[in-house]
């Protein structure tokens, strides 16, 4: 029988990792606390930089979002009560997963669904789905072309552009 002796393991850390992670941490530091006493800007707020910029919308519709029994999310103008879309279940994620946010805001601040979203073309381009009961609103251009341009077609009359 063959007995092996096993020392006691020691853990070594180099040290480049170790000052690497260090530095790290010091430059999120120092960055954060730039911020926090105004050397560099924060991050802009849409409406607060729309305003500063002068923009102005281009088109609006007023939507409603409605979860039908057999998964389907279909839209509608709020005015018209014409049908604009619908996505069948399995599709339109991005449109559900936006709505959702929205309506569970609408939910927890005890909101129903009297008031259609707003959904606002601006003249530089960005879209914007607004709910005017929380103030909440998702900036739809930050989650690329495809997603955008799902809700962009919602502002032409049939909802296709």
């Amino acid at each position: 029988m063959i007995v092996r002796e096993y020392e006691e393991d020691e853990i070594v850390v180099h040290r480049v990792p170790l000052i690497m992670m260090g530095a790290l941490v010091a430059s999120v530091l120092a960055l954060t606390t730039a911020v926090t006493f105004g050397f560099f800007e924060r991050q802009a707020i849409p409406n607060e930089a729309r305003e500063a910029a002068g923009t102005m919308a281009t088109a609006t519709r007023s939507l409603h979002f409605f979860d039908e029994a057999d998964g389907t999310v279909r839209v509608e103008d709020a005015f018209t009560d014409q049908v604009i879309a619908r996505f069948p279940a399995g599709t339109g994620g991005f449109v559900r997963t936006t709505v959702r946010s929205l309506v569970y805001q609408r939910r927890i601040n005890g909101f129903g669904r009297a008031v259609p979203f707003e959904l606002i073309e601006w003249d530089n381009g960005a879209l914007t789905l607004l709910d005017s009961t929380t103030g909440s609103s998702v900036e739809l251009a930050s989650f690329g072309a495809g997603n955008r341009q799902t809700f962009a077609n919602f502002l032409s009359e049939d909802g296709l552009r």
